[in-house]
């Protein structure tokens, strides 16, 4: 099945190099960025899975926060 690579949940390496090659370099600007910025990620938790994660966090003396960072590091840990 062929995806379209502007709305697929998952694009792929290599699906917009056509769009890219066709911008004029003058309109182009390099930066080097900033290495020691940050990402937020604002997650939604609603109803019973907010009152589960602030009792799981409470039990463990954490904070919502800090058990949701706990769990990415876990998940990341075991898919490596």
């Amino acid at each position: 099945m062929i995806t379209d690579p502007w709305t697929a949940d998952d694009p792929q390496p290599g699906d917009f190099d056509a769009v890219l090659a066709s911008i004029d370099p003058e309109y182009l600007e390099h930066r080097d960025g900033d290495p020691t910025a940050t990402l937020r990620i604002l997650v939604s938790v609603e109803g019973e899975d907010a009152r589960r994660l602030e009792r799981i966090a409470q039990e463990r003396g954490k904070t919502p926060h800090d058990l949701v960072a706990d769990l990415l590091r876990a998940a990341d840990r075991s898919a490596a």
